[in-house]
């Protein structure tokens, strides 16, 4: 079935140039600027307080999401779909193993950090453009489809992680929250 889905999604690249074209920039940019949207709440006007303590808690969740990752993938050592023919590769070789996915790991995190506060709008904003921006390490050739639901796994375990231990209005919170 993995292996089914991932064909079919990566099966369209390459039909289209400008298509591909606009994939592979969101695939290379997505994170990026998703991190940059994140960075840009800091200056929020409404409810500057706890705003910014979801941009701490995305920060470390992302952060703790993307250090656990390394650590299964000292364990399992999945090679990615093209190294096996699975899919078209459109852009150049990753290094690393598929599984998870660093990118869904990284863009989830984002997005459920933002949804655990209570910041819905940003959140539903952050959650389109994670799932958007994991479908095109699909389409590029990068991951198996099961590598961005790994990546999901891993943001919900560091999110959550976070919201148990990093309190809002805690003194470290206080402290890193008064900055600028």
């Amino acid at each position: 079935m993995d292996v089914v889905i991932t064909h079919w999604i990566n099966g369209w690249a390459g039909w289209n140039s400008i298509l591909d074209t606009a994939v592979i920039a969101f695939t290379q940019l997505g994170v990026p600027i998703l991190v940059f949207f994140v960075v840009l709440q800091w200056w929020s006007k409404n409810d500057r307080r706890h705003v910014r303590h979801a941009c701490i808690a995305c920060c470390l969740a992302f952060l703790l999401g993307l250090g656990l990752n390394q650590i299964i993938i000292l364990f399992i050592h999945r090679m990615r779909p093209y190294e096996l023919g699975v899919t078209h590769l459109i852009i150049d070789l990753s290094t690393d193993a598929s599984f998870p996915s660093d990118h869904a790991t990284a863009t989830f995190t984002i997005a459920f950090s933002l949804l655990a506060e209570g910041l819905r709008r940003r959140g539903s904003i952050a959650l389109a453009a994670a799932i958007l921006i994991s479908l095109s390490r699909v389409y590029v050739g990068t991951h198996y489809a099961s590598d961005l639901l790994g990546g999901a796994l891993m943001a919900i375990i560091a999110t959550s992680l976070v919201q148990a231990f990093y309190r809002e209005d805690s003194k470290l919170d206080r402290i890193v929250t008064s900055i600028l």
